[in-house]
């Protein structure tokens, strides 16, 4: 849903020079209004646990469903939200919280997440469960595991959620989203620490 078109030019899941798709559509909306054409606009890969690392950036802006964090505003600056967004769990039809309706009915589950992200801090800080959560390097790592049952559940954002259960695990399910704890979690443009942007 980020982004639309083909596989191209080095890009995993689509293009985001086709312009089509969320993420896609808002970075060339922002070019815009900056004074940039299109054409002027150059996408790298990053990859996502490096986008808020402290240092300088290889890019202006990095717009890929990075959650904002207190911590990580200590490395980098932040855009306003572009996206209000909650966390939730999926897990295959037939998991043994298929059926949850409570955090606590995801006490004794074995969950997981990929490293570095506000998912895996939600496990451990909300949900608080009896084993620890299992940590994946990348989100495909941890669909993987899904997949093959090593966990009961991954805990992502909604929209990667929806994702997940529509392309890549077509026999899984959305088992619910989860309430949103303090402050409304967004997604924003990820900038290197007092840029002029």
């Amino acid at each position: 849903p980020w982004f639309g078109g083909t596989p191209a030019n080095g890009w995993k899941i689509s293009d985001p020079e086709s312009g089509k798709g969320f993420e896609s559509a808002v970075a060339y909306a922002v070019a815009k209004e900056m004074g940039f054409t299109n054409d002027e606009v150059e996408w790298t890969v990053v990859p996502f646990n490096n986008s808020f690392k402290p240092g300088p950036k290889d890019f202006d802006f990095d717009i890929n469903q990075i959650s904002y964090t207190p911590k990580r505003a200590e490395a980098v600056d932040f855009s306003d939200s572009y996206y209000d967004v909650n966390q939730s769990v999926v897990a295959l039809n037939d998991s043994k919280i298929a059926n949850a309706t409570t955090l606590a009915d995801l006490k004794d589950a074995k969950l997981g997440a990929p490293v570095g992200t506000t998912s895996y801090d939600y496990i451990t800080e909300n949900i608080q469960p009896s084993q620890q959560p299992q940590v994946y390097d990348t989100l495909d790592a941890g669909v993987a595991a899904l997949k093959a049952k090593q966990i009961d559940g991954l805990v992502v954002d909604l929209p990667t959620a929806f994702f997940i259960t529509a392309v890549q695990v077509p026999n899984g399910k959305i088992v619910g989203q989860f309430p949103t704890v303090g402050s409304q979690e967004y997604f924003g443009m990820v900038l290197a620490k007092d840029s002029p942007l």
